[in-house]
């Protein structure tokens, strides 16, 4: 195998970071910087020096990540010793590539005889529906939000924190009611013997913790940690890594703080700036040349990031890419008029520069923002894509699919077989399910022990009975299809969904018949997921539970095509994505930083007294927003807004006064009125008829 770090592929910085021997490594990676590449070459360095590929990991934060990385390597080792993705390989020679929570799942799977038997994993849907119902238990279901309350219980797993230690902030009603459902939702967890999402790292974690002959085995069997967007991690993925690494410290993490804008959901900063306490001895390395933007764009980055008050290291991002304009500073007197222009300087750049709608996005701080640009794109006649619409595997139509074939696979799964039990009609409504329920606790049985036994409870109504019988023959012929190791799992599912009736139920409770085919579509997607799986693995249920787990955690369908058209994203999706024309509207106080940031006593945005975390974190958001841009970066702003009835002046961004002027071309535009639908209709047409003539051969 050639050297990996030898020829042009390599800067001198990303060779030193790939040539790095055993320790503790942080590489340092500027936006556009070529991190991929580092951690790729690194592992072909790494099996080149006789590290075994099975004795390495690369963990990352997305599907679509661990993909392309997988990919990349196996162009280098070779397929096999790139591995299937699936967290924990039992492949020797197989590299593992995945993400923090399919590595969980594989490691709590390998170990459930030490965590008590099979396990069951909860959605998003699941969770929020365990908190429901713990909320209504307290009386407090009318005062707060579920999901709100959910994300103090995940925060806090996030964090490393045990129920028990939860603390409340004093005044906080939802800190003080988390503290209370909490200990009840873990509780609740253990009784259905489930993990929910966060637990696939936080559990993993605690077993190492506390059993030293499992955390030896798994230390003996990993030499080598690597991980990618180090900065997005929480204190629970990093207690995991410590763990993991044990005395070698062998972890090489690659991130930027400067892109560190999920404190949110948990991510905690720190673990990049306190990565030499937490793994001394490490080796800093800083990734500075920048291969996507040109250089104007990054003065701008540069100019804005300079102004960190928590930076630890100073990163100055540069480029070969000379050339191209300053970035534009576009002032407008209104938003409708801000809206209004960026809709026609994209018909203009489609329709007079020939630019290809899919390399051009408008982004934004809140989802709000969106609905003006929508409106302006579809006056234009310009295709658009809204990134961050409803997951795929969290539309109820997948979600009732897997359960069923879930159920089929494990008939514990309470969480599974409650959800489809009376799903379509089958006259086991809430009573005959508590009664059940009821039976099951009395006689110490799972609640499908119950469905099963139903002819022995007296109580039962006659609709119930048979709606249990049915389901009983239902369940079990789809289980005996597929662990008879001859029937595909794609033939059984769509045999079990034409036999309960799904299509039915679907197209005839939906809201019109557009409606009911789209979700039908869904379901067919799941169907073509599972025969791209028969294909690659053939029937049977080998893998096919780790399958469907991992179908969850995939946070979106990888059969998704955006197609031609302009992607409108919040700054927070935009992370990883690239345009050759970036919009970033709205750059005002109140909306980049965001008003949350600000003091909420204050009466108008031109408040002083901020929380400078949250600040220094908007900041970084800006600087992710600038860093997309490969060409050409439009940075707009509205004068004036209308709030609660009245006219409001804007103050412009604190970020973009950080902008040197001679470093932004800076326009002020009028506004103008709204086509006519004539003219709408002749823009929309000359796009469509352009799009279309691009598609011939």
């Amino acid at each position: 195998m050639p050297h990996p770090s030898e020829g042009a592929r390599l800067n001198p910085a990303q060779r030193d970071a790939v040539e790095h021997g055993d320790g503790p490594l942080l590489v340092l990676a500027g936006a556009g910087s070529g991190k991929t590449r580092v951690i790729t070459h690194r592992i072909a360095r790494l099996v080149e020096r006789g590290v075994p590929s099975g004795a390495i990991v690369a963990l990352t934060f997305t599907n679509k990540a661990a993909g392309e990385m997988r990919e990349r390597v196996g162009k280098m080792l070779g397929g096999a010793a790139a591995g299937s993705g699936r967290g924990a390989t039992n492949t020797a020679n197989a590299l593992t590539v995945c993400t923090f929570h399919a590595f969980g799942l594989a490691v709590l799977t390998a170990e459930r005889e030490a965590l008590g038997g099979r396990f069951a994993i909860f959605d998003q849907g699941d969770q929020t529906s365990l908190v429901k119902q713990l909320l209504r238990d307290a009386g407090a279901d009318r005062a707060y939000d579920a999901q709100a309350v959910l994300a103090r219980i995940s925060n806090a797993k996030n964090a490393f924190i045990e129920a028990a230690d939860l603390v409340a902030n004093e005044g906080d009603e939802y800190d003080e009611i988390a503290k209370i459902v909490m200990p009840k939702y873990q509780a609740a967890l253990k009784q259905y013997r489930a993990f929910d999402f966060d637990d696939l790292v936080c559990e993993v974690a605690r077993l190492w913790r506390d059993r030293v002959d499992v955390r030896t085995r798994w230390q003996a069997r990993y030499l080598q940690v690597l991980v990618d967007e180090y900065q997005d991690t929480n204190r629970a993925q990093l207690e995991m890594l410590r763990l993991l690494a044990g005395p070698r410290k062998n972890v090489c993490a690659v991130g930027d703080d400067d892109q560190a804008i999920y404190g949110w959901r948990g991510a905690d900063v720190k673990n990049i700036l306190d990565f030499e306490r937490h793994f001394p001895g490490a080796r800093v390395v800083k990734l500075e040349q920048n291969y996507r933007s040109k250089q104007p764009i990054l003065a701008v980055a540069n100019a804005v990031i300079a102004k960190r008050a928590d930076a630890k290291w100073r990163k100055v991002l540069y480029s070969d890419r000379i050339g191209g304009g300053p970035a534009e500073h576009v002032i407008a007197p209104l938003p409708e008029a801000e809206a209004a222009w960026v809709g026609r300087e994209i018909r203009r750049l489609i329709r007079d520069e020939n630019r290809s709608p899919s390399s051009i996005a408008v982004l934004y701080r809140s989802n709000g923002q969106s609905k003006a640009i929508e409106e302006a794109l579809r006056e234009q006649g310009a295709p658009y894509r809204v990134v961050g619409g409803m997951q795929f595997f969290e539309r109820k139509e997948v979600k009732d699919v897997l359960a069923y074939l879930k159920l089929a696979l494990n008939p514990h799964d309470e969480i599974s077989l409650r959800r489809i039990i009376n799903y379509p009609a089958r006259g086991i409504g809430d009573v005959a399910l508590e009664k059940l329920a009821t039976h099951a606790y009395a006689r110490g049985w799972t609640l499908w022990e119950a469905v099963t036994r139903v002819d022995a409870l007296d109580d039962m109504p006659g609709p119930a009975r048979e709606g249990c019988r049915t389901l009983e023959r239902v369940v079990d012929d789809a289980r005996r299809g597929v662990v008879s190791n001859k029937q595909r799992s794609s033939e059984v599912t769509r045999a079990l969904v034409e036999r309960v009736g799904l299509r039915a139920e679907i197209e005839t409770h939906a809201p019109s018949v557009d409606v009911g085919a789209k979700r039908w579509a869904s379901v067919e997607s799941v169907l073509a997921t599972l025969t791209r799986r028969d294909d690659r693995e053939g029937p049977g249920t080998q893998g096919l539970a780790a399958f469907l787990q991992l179908l969850t955690l995939d946070l979106r369908s990888d059969t998704e095509d955006p197609g031609e058209a302009v992607t409108l994203s919040t700054l927070h999706g935009s992370k990883g994505l690239e345009f050759d024309v970036v919009f970033l509207i709205g750059c005002e106080e109140g909306y980049l930083p965001h008003s949350r940031t600000l003091d909420t006593r204050a009466t108008d945005v031109k408040a002083t007294d901020v929380h400078s975390a949250d600040i220094e974190e908007e900041r970084r958001l800006f600087y992710v927003g600038v860093t997309r841009a490969r060409e050409r970066l439009v940075l707009s702003r509205a004068k004036s807004r209308v709030v609660r009835g009245k006219p409001s002046p804007r103050t412009p961004s604190r970020f973009l006064l950080d902008i040197p002027v001679e470093l932004l071309s800076e326009r002020e535009i009028t506004y103008e009125a709204p086509m006519s639908a004539r003219e709408a209709a002749d823009h929309a047409g000359a796009i469509l008829a352009m799009l279309q003539g691009a598609k011939k051969p």
